[in-house]
């Protein structure tokens, strides 16, 4: 494979899929909503998230992954697929975090649009960590400034597949947009209260790659990209000995992740006479509870923001960005 095939193959391949079947019935992708409010399926509750908020009541959202479901291991249901079938419009987030889900959603665009909200997000932004396996890290919405990017694609799929109602997309984008902008300067500036020697994130699994760029902060997981993958004795000895010897204080646990390897990481320091907390639990595949401002995908970076901002000694209001955190100590 010549060093362009490579570069394809890298992002490309499931996108390229994607467009061939989507070229199969071209009708079914210029075809305005037959009805208000169109039904349009997503993956992920980040995705669902932008969808509503820039559709409005154009359209009712509903996400197939909830709260605390791992998209990296999800496997869609009978039902999942019938969603999708009796849906108008798809969105996913891409970049291979639906990994286990490619297969379905090539097959469901060949007669309906299917987009990709990562699609507007330039190759030169993405972190391919090495232990990524080749793979781009899909973890784009812990930077909100990036997940901007991903509310104009969604503004500008779902103006293509309803014109008429392109001008009230646009204006929804814009306005969530501007909010994911405030929210990563409020990011930045209470993260900068974190005192030098404890601006460490130490999570269950390699979700926070992006938030850590966006606010300055070193970031390791004990398990790599995929939550399927177990931690070893001798990388969780590794992180004991990090620990240890940069006094690090706090840990965090994720919502969607077994806490087993952040016990264990616990328990390692403990063992050499250390006192090591759990500094909270992290939203990172999932968002929290349907109903809660935590469930939203602003609610989500916020609580952990503010949470990672507390845990590592630094300023925060327990309330966060839009004052109605509920779950930060």
């Amino acid at each position: 494979m010549n060093p362009l095939e490579m570069h394809i193959t890298r992002r490309s391949i499931f996108a390229a899929a994607l467009a061939l079947t989507i070229g199969l019935a071209p009708a079914s992708l210029t075809a305005a909503p037959k009805k208000y409010p169109y039904k349009a399926t997503t993956t992920v509750g980040m995705v669902n998230d932008i969808v509503a908020n820039v559709a409005g009541d154009k359209a009712v959202a509903t996400a197939i992954m909830g709260a605390g479901v791992d998209p990296h291991l999800y496997k869609p249901t009978r039902d999942d697929v019938a969603a999708m079938i009796g849906s108008d419009v798809v969105f996913y987030s891409g970049l291979m975090l639906e990994g286990k889900m490619a297969d379905t959603l090539v097959k469901i665009a060949r007669n309906k649009p299917v987009f990709a909200v990562t699609e507007l997000i330039e190759e030169k932004f993405l972190l391919e960590p090495e232990e990524f396996g080749g793979h781009f890290d899909p973890h784009v919405w812990m930077d909100p400034s990036a997940w901007a990017k991903a509310v104009e694609a969604v503004g500008k799929s779902l103006a293509e597949f309803d014109a008429k109602n392109a001008a009230a997309y646009k204006k929804n984008a814009a306005a969530y947009a501007a909010t994911c902008e405030e929210l990563h300067a409020y990011g930045k500036k209470v993260l900068a209260t974190v005192p030098e020697g404890s601006r460490v994130l130490i999570s269950s699994h390699d979700a926070f790659n992006y938030f850590g760029r966006a606010f300055g902060l070193k970031v390791m997981g004990v398990q790599g990209i995929s939550t399927e993958s177990e931690a070893g004795l001798q990388q969780i000895n590794g992180l004991v000995d990090f620990i240890v010897q940069n006094g690090v204080k706090a840990v965090f646990v994720e919502s969607s992740v077994s806490p087993k390897n952040i016990e264990a990481l616990v328990g390692g320091v403990k063992a050499r006479g250390k006192e090591l907390k759990i500094g909270g639990e992290l939203f990172s595949d999932a968002m929290g509870a349907a109903g809660t401002y935590e469930g939203t995908y602003l609610g989500m970076l916020d609580h952990n923001i503010t949470l990672v901002a507390r845990a590592l000694g630094g300023e925060a209001p327990a309330k966060g960005f839009g004052g109605k955190l509920s779950h930060v100590q």
